[in-house]
């Protein structure tokens, strides 16, 4: 007859344990590292602090999110686009001082540009760099001349080019007028007809690419590079919001718009 090893070597088995489920919930709690609810409350508490911190630095140094309302960078960008913009490339504002980071790129000409609106710069607005400081700018007839030469633009949308409006919200330009240009009390610019004008320092002239359809630099002037705050990488969502839809944004998404780098 067969028999055990252990017993026949006598050594006598080992005596079973019975735990108690008191003894369990114990083991069960020094294993969690923790010692009760507050334990665990404080851990979540930090979690979810340590979580915020790390978004506000995202937020504000790396990388936010925009969405766009209007149409006045169609096609590039569409009214519904929500867009992923990198605040490091110009070098990113640190809060509650004027010094920024040191920036990994300088604005150059086409760029997609966001900044605070010079005239309420609590709103954000997007547009497309055409001038760097010290470049002489004009418009013939809708064509944008940069420095004495026709630029080829095509990414540029033209909705009402027989139109062409003029008023006192161009009136600003007289004061950047080129020496060559007319007398400034006779100078009468237009939305399609305008300077030449002289980007002044540490400014840029913006346009929409919605040529017809956008409030940009012809109506209120120079952005100053203080007021940049970076530049647009991709659209990460997208939907058509003039759906009478009330879940347009899940009904109507734009799925071929999503990842789409902005350019």
């Amino acid at each position: 007859m067969a028999v055990d090893d252990t017993q026949s070597a006598g050594v006598p088995a080992p005596a079973s344990r019975h735990v108690t489920p008191e003894q369990r919930t114990e083991a069960l709690r020094e294993a969690n590292g923790g010692s009760g609810p507050i334990a665990f409350l404080w851990e979540w508490t930090k979690i979810f602090w340590i979580s915020v911190a790390v978004f506000l630095v995202l937020r504000t140094f790396i990388v936010e999110a925009f969405h766009i309302p209007t149409g006045s960078m169609e096609n590039t960008i569409l009214p519904g686009d929500f867009l992923l913009v990198n605040k490091l490339a110009y070098g990113a504002e640190v809060p509650f001082t004027h010094d920024r980071l040191p920036a990994l790129e300088r604005p150059k000409f086409g760029d997609v540009i966001v900044f605070d609106y010079p005239v309420d710069p609590r709103q954000n607005f997007v547009k497309r760099l055409v001038g760097l400081p010290g470049d002489t700018l004009a418009m013939r007839s809708g064509v944008l001349i940069r420095n004495g030469h026709a630029v080829s633009e095509s990414y540029v949308r033209h909705e009402d080019p027989t139109e062409d409006p003029s008023g006192e919200d161009f009136a600003w330009q007289r004061d950047y007028l080129v020496r060559s240009a007319n007398a400034a009390p006779t100078y009468h610019p237009s939305r399609n007809n305008w300077g030449p004008l002289v980007v002044p320092p540490k400014h840029y002239f913006v346009l929409g690419d919605n040529r017809d359809n956008s409030l940009d630099s012809r109506y209120w002037g120079f952005v100053p590079d203080s007021l940049v705050t970076g530049r647009p990488i991709l659209i990460y969502y997208s939907y058509a919001p003039d759906s009478n839809q009330a879940l347009a944004w899940v009904t109507h998404v734009r799925w071929k718009r999503l990842g789409e780098f902005v350019h």
